[in-house]
């Protein structure tokens, strides 16, 4: 028997044993649908535009719905007319000359041909879901149409709906909803492997539509780790969110999209480098503003302040905590300032800026006056907006350093390791924490930096550690020997600029070592895979997504156009329905935009299932099976007398 405590609070949901009865047909029945559709995504790097697209085209599988239902039926033209209505209903809408002209027919069999996508992509699922996913106002209406056919004796009731709603007005406003349920219903569950965040132009629009997603979950990567900490009041991480900002010209992510007032930035650069043209700083121009347009020319000026106060920031931190063991990446203390050269190692190299108005060479890491009251300007910007901290609580809520989910193993960079293949250790208040227990440790570190009461000390080490996270050499979530940011800006010679990866990204392509961290993270080796990001794959270049004989998947493809010259492609997405594993490569979004709804991606089929997968078969199946045999212990406490059945209240 279960305990007796825990079936008496379950008898609160399921008084009698026809409740429970009902409930264990109802769950019993779900376990047999089909898998819903997972798809997963990596480094978008504020990407807006892109990712909306894949995600409400369902990366081209609705516009394949669209070919195997209409085929017969409609022109090349007419599917991807279709198809672009369902992507984008308020802009197609506008554009169609038929709804111009208020053509009745032409919306009649839109409707008629929407509502039968909606029956395609919902028929996995239970009526009550996709209930649920139906606005309210039309949630009667679009039940019927769904779930009555338009043939036989129902056939004048059908057509009366739809006759209904176009006499009183209401076909654009039904269209559109049914083009958003259709979006809805393609993708079941939606996974973020991390990096959601910097070189693309409005992470916040991401963010805005992740928060809307039913159902989603994110494996946090270096760039978001650097906006949390950023949220929880790191300073070394608010200069960084700013210079990267910056760096990318993306000035309506920061001032519009999260209110960061970068105005005294603006005042402060302008006058300490007024007559420095900061030539290696100009941002690179990949996107172009829309709200806050920012000259290059200061830009620059700013992206050199906001810089140097950065390595001055990162020396202070350092000098703090000796136990990161980074004493090398204290640059600014390593500068012949008169010489205008830097010892790295045993080299000498020249500078190719020299000019330093506000560092001391005596204390070159001590803020001037004005640089201290710069960054509290700054950072109360961080602390007060809301956008920023209802974005930040949820990727607190609905994420984490890595994710088990349907024999997949989800995590943004690497599981730090030796170069004999063993987990690498990095120790943390005097204890030695390596493989899993490493990232959960870390997981806590990083809750604690946000959720810790201020002022204690546990929060303050915790708020340090965020910077670590950022760039040190053993984060799970950089996994680099250095972030060569300093070499990037100062140093012409390219060999001291090269970043070396941990083991763990080498190893990882042999199946051996990816069946030794199944095993860590208590997995199947059998049946798992590992699917991380972080690492641009360059196709291009002859490298390949799918490693280590089908266990390993890096599908960081270059969604971020910083990335696509390097891949040549321009992003990947994995998706994982009831029959099979499968990879879309992806082009760049303006070509997708161009084609006018005719996009769809190439599609590799990487794993075929032996059976069909259904829900019984998936972490939730499991769930529900758990319930069911509880449900089935509440009965048995019924017809014993254990427990008394209770009528419902009318």
């Amino acid at each position: 028997m279960r305990d007796e405590r825990y079936l008496q609070l379950l008898a609160k949901e399921y008084p009698t044993q026809k409740d429970a009865n009902s409930e264990i047909v109802n769950l019993m029945a779900i376990c047999q649908l089909p898998k819903g559709t997972e798809y997963f995504f990596s480094d978008l790097h504020g990407e807006y535009e892109a990712f909306v697209h894949l995600l409400r085209s369902a990366s081209g599988v609705i516009r394949t719905k669209i070919r195997e239902l209409f085929d017969d039926t409609l022109s090349e033209q007419e599917q991807n007319q279709l198809a672009n209505l369902i992507y984008e209903p308020e802009k197609v809408l506008m554009c169609i000359d038929e709804f111009k002209r208020d053509a009745q027919d032409f919306k009649r069999l839109t409707i008629y041909r929407l509502v039968q996508i909606c029956q395609e992509v919902g028929s996995k699922y239970t009526r009550s879901k996709v209930r649920k996913k139906m606005p309210m106002e039309y949630a009667y209406i679009m039940d019927e149409l769904l779930n009555v056919s338009h043939r036989g004796n129902k056939k004048s009731y059908y057509q009366a709906i739809i006759r209904s709603i176009m006499e009183v007005g209401a076909e654009e406003d039904f269209i559109i909803t049914l083009c958003h349920l259709i979006q809805n219903l393609s993708v079941d569950k939606l996974h973020i492997i991390g990096d959601i965040f910097d070189r693309g132009p409005r992470p916040d629009i991401i963010m805005n539509e992740l928060i809307a997603f039913h159902d989603v979950d994110i494996q946090w990567g270096n760039h978001d780790i650097s906006w949390m900490g950023a949220a929880c009041g790191n300073l070394q991480l608010v200069a960084n969110v700013v210079r990267m900002g910056i760096s990318y010209n993306n000035f309506d992510a920061l001032e519009d999209g999260y209110g960061i007032n970068l105005r005294a930035l603006s005042t402060f650069a302008s006058n300490i480098y007024r007559d420095d043209p900061c030539k290696v700083f100009m941002p690179k121009m990949l996107d172009e503003n829309q709200y806050d347009l920012v000259d290059a020319v200061l830009a620059a000026k700013m992206h050199k302040a906001i810089t140097v106060i950065q390595f001055k920031l990162i020396g202070q931190l350092l000098e703090r905590h000796p136990e990161y063991k980074m004493d090398e990446r204290n640059v600014l203390k390593m500068i012949n300032y008169e010489a205008g050269t830097i010892k790295l190692g045993n080299k000498e190299y020249e500078l190719l800026d020299k000019y330093f108005p506000t560092i001391d060479p005596k204390n070159p890491l001590k803020l001037t006056r004005e640089e201290k009251d710069l960054m509290n300007t700054i950072a109360a910007s961080f602390k007060h907006s809301e956008v920023l901290h209802r974005h930040i609580r949820f990727l607190y809520s609905n994420g984490s350093m890595y994710h088990r989910v349907n024999s997949n193993l989800l995590f943004h960079g690497c599981i730090p390791m030796t170069k004999d293949g063993e987990f690498e250790s990095l120790e943390i208040g005097e204890i030695k924490y390596k493989g899993k227990a490493l990232l959960d440790k870390i997981n806590q570190i990083v809750r604690n930096a946000y959720f810790m009461p201020e002022g204690s000390k546990e929060k303050q080490d915790a708020v340090d550690f965020m910077w670590y996270l950022w760039c040190g050499a053993k984060s799970p979530l950089f996994g680099k020997s250095k972030l060569a940011a300093f070499e990037s800006y100062f140093i012409a010679d390219k060999s001291v600029k090269k970043e070396i990866m941990n083991p763990y990204y080498q190893l990882s392509e042999n199946e051996e070592v990816c069946n030794k961290i199944f095993k860590e993270f208590d997995m199947n080796p059998k049946f798992s895979h590992i699917i991380n990001g972080h690492v641009p794959v360059k196709i291009k270049d002859g490298e390949q997504p799918i490693k280590a004989n089908g266990k390993l998947y890096v599908i960081d493809g270059g969604i971020s156009k910083a990335y696509q010259s390097k891949t040549g492609i321009a992003g990947y997405t994995l998706i994982s329905n009831s029959h099979y594993l499968a990879l879309a490569q992806h082009r760049n979004y303006m070509k997708i935009e161009n084609s006018m709804g005719a996009y769809t991606p190439e599609v590799q089929i990487t794993e075929v299932y032996k059976k069909r997968l259904k829900v019984a078969d998936t972490d939730n199946g499991k769930e529900l099976l758990e319930q069911i045999e509880d449900l089935k212990e509440l009965k048995h406490a019924y017809q014993t007398g254990i427990l008394k059945e209770r009528s419902r209240k009318k």
